[in-house]
């Protein structure tokens, strides 16, 4: 979020009037026209200029003056490098330019490469476009500049440009960046940059002799520079150095896709540890790590092989520094980022050639075993633990400890570590595969992985969109949609976790269990619900499917029920079941449909408050118990009991009237011989008879004196469906005609007229003639209301002259013409 000062600066950058913007253009051109040197106010005009350039999605068009002046200052050496990043960056985000007016002065000034770099990156149209820059970039690392030193955004453009076009470079260009890239990496010096300081109050400054660099801990280092080494200042080289270790694993990923076969690195290790004491005096340090010595001849393999061999020293040179207690605070930090990286080097070089695994393995796996009991080094275990699942098989570990340490703990007590959140999920997605074959814990595991989600809903909804699915099984998909249903009183609950651990241990009282609950934290705190709370809070699946008082727990939470969490929580509740029922669709067999039809009749009474939440819920409801009717259309007589409690009821035509409707009409749809040979004429009339009674109980409520308005669909279907029972069992023929015209004069009433518009009382007095009419004939009425198996091809419900109320209205037409020759 902006603060209010900035909303309004880019609030004015946006709605600039273009007469404004043209006077403001002419303004900058004449300050930077003038002779006199640029002052701060060029410097705040161009700042400016950058806000409205970047203020909205669309791309300026600059006066072709203004844009050739800064496209000629961008090139110049005479700016200071605030301006020239002012320059480039207008540049970027405005139209397309003339790149081919950049290249003619590239090679006049190393200096300004970069920026004009990143101008070409951001308009390029092709590999075309970007292939001088390429070149330019490979000329400034190839050779030293006149005045000593090498240009640090070389690496970084390069970077990009291998991002934006990796085949722009030639074999012999990728084995030039890889012998420089060794260099940086291995030859760094390990004495601090030159700095200078006074000598004092009668002298005049000096230049400091040179101090070796030490280790985060104070130690004066002994071994190679690396990033985590120490200095006051750093000298060319040794930026290069952490420069081209924040570049190495792009590099390999796209460049180093030929590793060689275990034999032949075996024989070549050979000849590197025969060859160890002639090639130290190649190192400029006296004192040389076990490590470096065994792979210092190095130089004999081909450029991308000794690349990969100094990055693989290199990452075991920062474990091993890993390993030292910081001084300061920072230094602890960066030392978390380089084992991330290192590890995650050193797993792609095992890939590529995995003779490195036997030489890695024992590093990371004392690695893990000292960080895995802190929390603060959970971001760190990730990619330690990609390691063991793509490198234990080949070294006889076990990778099962490392999965559960990061599917157990992590997520219980750090599940509102944003960054920590995404990399797992990230983590998860890019080894489902794996993890679903190899690693049980990976599925009994997502009530704890649900938990990121809970907290972090918006960020993370399309990573579990694509998760979800790898998470299910017959065996834990009805915990799955019990869980999903109650993710938002997970949300609630961790809130209340997280607001329970700021108390301190004084500030907690005994609570009686007979007095009234004051807030969800005093609940929280209370041992008597102590039970829900763990349940919802449970690492892992197989604790049950639900618990018996969710009741109480929504009461409970009820006051968390508007938190902004828990709102947008519930919000992507209706997708996930979405894509819930779409996989479950792949495997469900009989039971475990019937399982899931119960679910959702049970879980729709009992849902957390959330208002649009249950709108949304009963409408994906309504949807995916269709779909499982379809899939299996014997549950009708399977979940006979439960259908006929839910449809007989009234209650749920105010709550749930949209599933309700829909289980009303696959009662008519699917009750039938044809779908269930075990559909016996009991059965049928058992539901006609609870559909009679509601139908009648609707029907008499609405001679009150305050009659309850029913949506008339839900009318018509009801009528629909006895219809559809009552050709099924034409003794109930008789019975369901009464009841018809009954209702006709039931919808005529004056409390019902008072409800219902005319055209609704008109729609049900329709449909209650249609039927009474069409019953008259019932061989023709049961063809019409359950067609046989051809007549439910897609062409049958889209055709409207194919259609039910066509052939409805057809056959009503027919019989009143019969009526009128009938004898008076």
């Amino acid at each position: 979020m902006y603060s209010t000062g900035s909303e309004s600066l880019l609030k004015q950058a946006r709605e600039i009037q273009d007469e404004e913007l043209q006077k403001f253009y002419g303004r900058i051109s004449k300050l930077l026209n003038s002779n006199r040197d640029h002052g701060n106010e060029t410097i705040d005009c161009l700042q400016r200029l950058n806000l409205i350039v970047s203020a909205t999605k669309y791309a300026k068009t600059l006066p072709p003056d203004l844009k050739k002046k800064l496209q000629m200052l961008l090139l110049s050496k005479a700016h200071p490098e605030q301006m020239q990043a002012l320059f480039s960056s207008i540049l970027r985000k405005s139209l397309p330019l003339s790149i081919q007016d950049l290249f003619t002065e590239l090679e006049q000034d190393v200096k300004s490469s970069s920026y004009v770099a990143a101008v070409v990156l951001s308009q390029a149209a092709g590999k075309d476009d970007v292939t001088p820059v390429c070149q330019q970039m490979l000329k400034c690392m190839e050779a030293r500049q006149t005045d000593g030193q090498i240009c640090r955004h070389t690496l970084p453009i390069l970077t990009k440009l291998i991002s934006y076009s990796p085949e722009i470079l030639t074999e012999d260009q990728v084995n030039l960046v890889s012998r420089k890239l060794v260099d940086w990496l291995r030859y760094a010096s390990i004495q601090q940059g030159a700095t200078m300081s006074s000598g004092g109050f009668f002298s005049g400054p000096r230049t400091r002799q040179p101090v070796p660099v030490t280790e985060v801990d104070g130690a004066v280092a002994g071994d190679f520079f690396t990033v985590l080494c120490v200095g006051r200042s750093f000298g060319e080289d040794q930026w290069m150095n952490m420069y081209a270790f924040s570049m190495i694993r792009k590099w390999l990923l796209t460049y180093d896709t030929e590793g060689t076969s275990g034999g032949d690195s075996a024989q070549l290790s050979q000849i590197m540890l025969s060859q160890v004491q002639d090639d130290r005096s190649e190192v400029d340090s006296s004192v040389v790590s076990m490590v470096s010595a065994t792979s210092s001849s190095s130089r004999l393999l081909p450029p991308k092989e000794r690349l990969r061999e100094k990055a693989f020293e290199y990452c075991h040179r920062l474990i091993e520094q890993s390993d030292r207690k910081a001084i300061k605070r920072t230094d602890t930090e960066l030392q978390k980022a380089c084992i991330v990286e290192a590890v995650t080097i050193m797993d792609i070089i095992c890939k590529e050639d995995p003779s490195y695994v036997y030489r890695a393995f024992p590093s990371v796996k004392a690695l893990y075993g000292r960080i895995s009991g802190e929390l603060a080094y959970a971001r760190a275990l990730i990619p330690i633990a990609q390691f063991y699942l793509n490198h234990s098989e080949m070294a006889a570990v076990d990778s099962e400890v490392v999965v559960r340490q990061l599917f157990s703990r992590f997520p219980s007590e750090l599940f509102n570590e944003p960054a920590l959140a995404y990399e797992l999920v990230q983590f998860c997605r890019a080894n489902k595969a794996v993890l679903e074959d190899r690693v049980p814990l990976y599925r009994q595991s997502f009530p704890n992985l649900f938990k990121f989600l809970a907290w972090n809903s918006p960020a993370l909804i399309s990573d579990y969109v694509e998760l979800l699915p790898s998470l299910m099984s017959p065996d834990t998909a009805v915990e799955i949609l019990h869980s999903l249903l109650d993710l938002p009183c997970l949300a609630a609950t961790l809130d209340l976790q997280q607001r329970s651990a700021t108390y301190q241990a004084f500030e907690r009282v005994l609570w009686d269990h007979g007095s009234k609950i004051a807030s969800a934290l005093e609940a929280f705190r209370q041992p008597s619900y102590r039970g829900l709370f763990l349940y919802i809070l449970r690492p892992e699946s197989g604790s049950g499917d639900t618990i018996d008082r969710l009741n109480m727990l929504h009461e409970v939470l009820s006051e968390m029920a508007a938190s902004p969490r828990v709102v947008q929580c519930a919000q992507v509740v209706p997708v996930l079941l979405h894509v819930f029922f779409n996989k479950v669709a792949e495997f469900a067999d009989q039971k475990l449909t019937n399982q899931l039809t119960q679910v959702l009749l049970e879980r729709s009474s009992l849902l957390y408050n959330i208002k649009q939440f249950k709108i949304e819920l009963f409408r994906v409801f309504s949807t995916h118990i269709r779909a499982l009717c379809k899939l299996h259309p014997s549950l009708i007589v399977d979940q006979s009991r439960e259908l006929l409690d839910f449809a007989g009821s009234t209650a749920n035509i105010y709550s749930r009237e949209e599933l309700y409707t829909n289980v009303v009409w696959l009662i008519g749809e699917y009750l039938s011989v044809a779908h269930d040979p075990r559909c016996s004429v009991e059965l049928i009339t058992s539901f006609f008879e609870s559909l009679e009674a509601v139908l009648f109980e609707i029907s008499q409520v609405r001679q009150s004196a305050s009659p309850p308005s029913y949506p008339p669909h839900v009318l018509t279907t009801l009528m629909t469906t006895l219809a559809r029972l009552a050709s099924r069992s034409q003794d109930l023929i008789p019975r369901l005609s009464l009841s018809l015209s009954k209702l006709c004069t039931f919808a005529r009433s004056k409390p019902v007229l008072a409800c219902y518009s005319e055209e609704d009382a008109e729609e049900i007095i329709t449909r209650a003639h249609e039927l009474t009419n069409l019953l008259k004939l019932p061989s023709v009425a049961q063809f019409v209301l359950a067609p046989p198996a051809l007549g439910e091809s897609a062409r049958w419900h889209r055709d409207t002259n194919t259609s039910l109320p066509r052939a409805m209205r057809t056959i009503t037409e027919l019989l009143h013409k019969q009526s009128n020759f009938l004898p008076g």
